[in-house]
């Protein structure tokens, strides 16, 4: 596998499959875990094609499998990376770190991408699940 981040609050790995293997660890490491499960789920139900898609969920080991989004975008217009985390919104879904290094391109199809979602906020859920406290 090879290691993509290695971080207090993460462990990420890619692996010769090609999926994306993310361990939580660190600071409410559980609560982190269950909200990006929770949000990628949520993502995934409205049709979002921009995002990973859960392949694994593993909460012994607060570890998520999911599908790879390509490559970390190095430079991208401000208007494009506004206008990218725009987009999400419209599922229902405001990602909390609106940072170059949590958007990738994926060359199959040409699309830019949004990934780590674990301090994002579900938008109007109805059910008080949406939000999180902890900031990146």
């Amino acid at each position: 596998m090879q290691e993509v981040k290695d971080t207090v609050r993460a462990l990420v790995r890619i692996g010769y499959d090609g999926r994306v293997h993310k361990m939580f660890r660190g600071h409410r490491a559980r609560e982190r875990f269950e909200h990006e499960v929770r949000v990628l789920r949520h993502l995934e139900a409205k049709g979002c094609d921009f995002v990973p898609r859960l392949l694994e969920v593993m909460p012994e080991e607060l570890k998520i499998v999911t599908t790879n989004c390509g490559r970390l975008v190095e430079q991208l217009a401000p208007v494009r990376q506004l206008a990218l985390f725009a987009e999400l919104e419209k599922y229902g879904v405001r990602h909390e770190d609106r940072e170059l290094r949590n958007i990738t391109y994926r060359v199959t199809d040409g699309q830019f991408c949004v990934i780590d979602f674990e301090f994002a906020t579900l938008l109007d859920t109805g059910d008080g699940a949406g939000e999180i406290t902890l900031r990146p």
